[in-house]
């Protein structure tokens, strides 16, 4: 590897861990006078479409299967969300959320899309904004193309 390639490397993880701190500031803030945190609305978002298993919530967000259960159970304990019988497993269950689960998000929304217009705006436009989302998705996957992979020596 070039020092080229390793300075590339080093500024791009500082870069996303630095992003995604603030990111969580940011969502923080979002999710508050929803009675959320950043974590339980992140787990909630996963299933507001449709259930899915503490581990396939895991598997689509790229955390441990036992730090979306800790969060799904408070959120369960909270009546934020119930785990349903799952037809394709018997012992892993199916997480949604409550009417009063959907309900805190719907609270979110308005200053989730106003952030959405800022940062547009900050980008320079929609198509500045797509391009940031192609260019984060296309760095996600090189990463989990190049993680599967037999490791470096």
């Amino acid at each position: 590897m070039s020092r080229r390639q390793q300075d590339a490397l080093s500024r791009t993880a500082l870069g996303v861990f630095r992003l995604n701190g603030q990111f969580l500031a940011v969502a923080e803030k979002l999710a508050e006078p929803a009675g959320l945190t950043a974590a339980w609305w992140q787990v909630l978002g996963a299933v507001v479409h449709e259930p899915l298993s503490v581990s396939g919530i895991a598997r689509a967000m790229g955390i441990t299967r036992q730090s979306v259960q800790r969060i799904a159970d408070l959120l369960v304990r909270d009546g934020l969300a119930a785990y349903e019988p799952n037809p394709a497993h018997r012992r892993a269950k199916l997480f949604t959320p409550t009417e009063a689960g959907r309900a805190a998000m719907h609270r979110i929304v308005p200053g989730h899309a106003e952030l959405a217009a800022r940062l547009m705006r900050e980008l320079g436009g929609q198509e500045a904004f797509d391009e940031t989302v192609r260019v984060l998705e296309r760095l996600s996957r090189a990463v989990e193309a190049v993680e599967s992979q037999d490791p470096p020596r």
